[in-house]
């Protein structure tokens, strides 16, 4: 029975990424594959559907319950800091000081226009719609190829900024403290290393990928992009430093917070900026009770999506045919940040997502390897980076909404994000594995 609810559980894996890069939601796929696991593993069906103990529904249910508050807070935030203007000031500031002559610098501008603004809390989905504006007249003024702005773009959004730097508000930082009792700042000398790895590997990737354009005489009307031209930048935005202010008071708070285990410390940060934000900005934003409302509705979705992978996880970790993956997991040989590494990178597969392989991971192993004596921090840190190593691929989310806004496709500037997101989070946790190891 155990070998049949196994391959039930790859049967139901296999039917979210085919139907997911079909374009089908998981809202709705995610309980069709939770039935077929339920149904090859002999489970009772609507307690495990829908039951009150264990159950896709708890599944999806807690996971809300536990970060409502960072989905709503964080998307918030990001309206204030989009509709006030506040973005577009950060990124007009480093472009005057990186210059516009040089096709490098400005892969290097709109990297670190990204890396701050990730690391101020902003949603990833909002950097990416503050950054194509700016960034498509820059690339056809110096002639570019358009399909590299996918590499600044994920290194500053999908690798250190999320998974690494400590403190980081990401979602996929915030998961690991409520199963493991850890801070925002778990293991910083780890997750610096590994910052420090990842954004050298993309500088240099960078480099490497614009020489090769620049030598097979691509140009920025070879991409043939399909999208609206008219300027969508505001006139009138709040100066450098009080654009930048809320996200500074964030990071401070989250830092320090972290540091003094202050419960709740996310959310205490993110609601100081806010108010900072509604204060500093009110000038520039004529209706703050419209950037409040879609701030909130546009959290839904994306916590639903999240909480939805989670409840799949939920399903398959009750599953009888679970128990051999989680041996064959648990019983990798070497060190066990490797397999927690193999886990974490597995399911982040399976969902499109790193907090929903967190969420899966944590909740499956993490008292197991904290069990085997390893130190809580290394887990967080470890789990949180691998957890991103896979995410991009062809059926997720911020894959599908990156084409969407560049005009770009899957067959010229997919292998632009694979190899920075991949390559990046990939050489990072080997380095911090190997670090944490001699430590």
């Amino acid at each position: 029975m155990e070998t049949i609810g196994t391959i039930g559980i790859i049967i139901g894996i296999l039917f979210i990424i085919y139907l997911s890069m079909k374009g089908y939601s998981i809202l709705v796929i995610g309980p069709i594959a939770s039935i077929i696991v339920i149904l090859t593993n002999g489970l009772p069906f609507f307690n495990s559907l829908v039951g009150t103990e264990e159950s896709y529904m708890t599944g999806l249910a807690g996971f809300i319950i536990s970060f409502f508050g960072v989905f709503i807070l964080g998307s918030l935030l990001a309206k204030y800091m989009d509709q006030s203007g506040a973005a577009q000031s950060i990124a007009e500031k480093i472009i005057s000081k990186v210059g516009t002559n040089n096709p490098y610098s400005i892969l290097v501008a709109i990297f670190l226009i990204t890396a701050i603004l990730t690391y101020g809390g902003i949603s990833l989905f909002v950097v990416v719609f503050v950054i194509v504006p700016l960034a498509k007249p820059l690339f056809k003024q110096l002639n570019i190829a358009w399909n590299l702005i996918g590499i600044p773009i994920m290194l500053g959004l999908g690798t250190f900024t999320m998974t690494m730097l400590p403190g980081t508000p990401s979602v996929q930082n915030v998961v690991p403290t409520k199963y493991l009792g850890t801070t925002l700042t778990a293991a910083p000398l780890l997750g610096i290393i590994g910052a420090v790895v990842a954004i050298v590997f993309g500088l240099w990737y960078m480099k490497y990928a614009l020489n090769k354009s620049l030598k097979k005489g691509e140009t920025f009307d070879d991409f043939n992009v399909e999208q609206d031209d008219s300027d969508q930048s505001k006139n009138k935005t709040p100066n450098f430093y009080l654009s930048i202010l809320p996200i500074i008071v964030l990071i401070v708070i989250n830092i320090v917070g972290s540091i003094l285990r202050v419960e709740n410390v996310i959310l205490i940060g993110l609601a100081v900026s806010i108010i900072l934000s509604a204060i500093l900005f009110y000038q520039y934003i004529p209706k703050q009770k419209a950037i409040i409302n879609d701030g909130a509705v546009s959290s839904i979705l994306p916590m639903f999506l999240t909480a939805s992978a989670i409840a799949f996880g939920t399903v398959v970790t009750l599953a009888p045919g679970f128990d051999g993956i989680k041996t064959f997991i648990l019983n990798i040989p070497g060190n066990p940040l490797i397999s927690l590494s193999i886990a974490s990178a597995l399911f982040g597969v399976i969902t499109g997502s790193a907090s929903g392989s967190l969420g899966i991971v944590m909740q499956a192993f993490g008292k197991q390897y904290v069990d085997m004596g390893l130190d809580p921090d290394a887990i967080h840190r470890v789990a949180t980076m691998s957890s991103s190593i896979f995410t991009v691929m062809p059926h997720t989310g911020v894959v599908l909404t990156f084409f969407a806004l560049t005009g770009l496709t899957h067959k010229n500037g997919f292998k632009y994000l694979f190899i920075t997101n991949t390559g990046a989070n990939l050489l990072a946790l080997i380095v911090v594995i190997l670090a944490s190891i001699i430590l």
